[in-house]
């Protein structure tokens, strides 16, 4: 019983925190600078991390500054927030977010490009618009395994979206995130959302969960001089590997 009422408090704290992100999109963004807007949506996101009970620890070096395209693993639909918190990154994401009721204005507001799976093609279309913005000092972040894994294992990494790096000259930077039990350090799956999960059972499982760790382990910026992009992805599944085992 305690656990589903602090569950339902955490929850309607999250929503009214998210409704003044809306707000602040709507309303505030047109008035700031990019740096300014990319800022506060650090600061939202560390604040959402806070109201759902779980605390941000960061391993290894954020990027300072741009241009780097940052890969990591894929657990949730918590992890954008996760890295956000860390530090602000444009993301790549399915085009259905947005127009989402709220999440599509959050989304946009963070910058984020969106790309139609299924269609091959768009593929082509997404990786001119991250070149480009690569060219122009952006941070870019995507998640290589294209959906989310239950986190014992990584999915293969397709290579396509590698050559936004390889055509602008920008990094590639490895990353890597686990959700942990803050008492036992050991990995926790509440916040998992994979196959039949539904939205809202995983949101809620982790509002009921004990407080959790959102571990984000960087690695070092590779760069792409030389590089053929489906074994560099390859590589880079052999790296994130190795920085999840760290994060233990």
């Amino acid at each position: 019983m305690f656990h589903s009422l602090k569950a339902c408090w955490r929850l309607l704290h999250a929503i009214a925190h998210a409704l003044a992100g809306w707000w602040t999109i709507r309303f505030t963004f047109p008035g700031l600078s990019q740096p300014e807007r990319n800022a506060r949506v650090q600061a939202w996101s560390k604040r959402m991390l806070e109201i759902m009970g779980i605390t941000l620890k960061v391993q290894g070096a954020p990027p300072p500054e741009g241009p780097v395209l940052l890969i990591c693993n894929h657990l949730s639909w918590l992890d954008i927030t996760c890295i956000h918190a860390a530090r602000h990154v444009r993301f790549v994401s399915k085009s259905d977010v947005k127009n989402w009721p709220l999440i599509g204005t959050l989304s946009n507001g963070s910058g984020t490009l969106y790309i139609e799976r299924e269609r091959r093609r768009d593929a082509l279309r997404v990786v001119h618009h991250m070149t480009e913005a690569l060219c122009n000092g952006d941070l870019i972040g995507v998640f290589p395994e294209g959906t989310t894994s239950d986190g014992r294992g990584l999915l293969p990494f397709h290579a396509n979206l590698l050559q936004a790096a390889i055509s602008s000259g920008a990094p590639v930077l490895p990353a890597a995130l686990r959700f942990a039990d803050a008492a036992t350090g050991e990995t926790s799956q509440a916040p998992r959302y994979i196959d039949d999960d539904s939205l809202a059972a995983s949101l809620w499982n982790t509002l009921r969960a004990p407080p959790l760790l959102a571990i984000v382990r960087f690695g070092e910026p590779q760069h792409p001089h030389g590089r053929e992009r489906r074994a560099w992805a390859q590589s880079l599944h052999e790296d994130v590997q190795q920085l999840r085992r760290e994060t233990h």
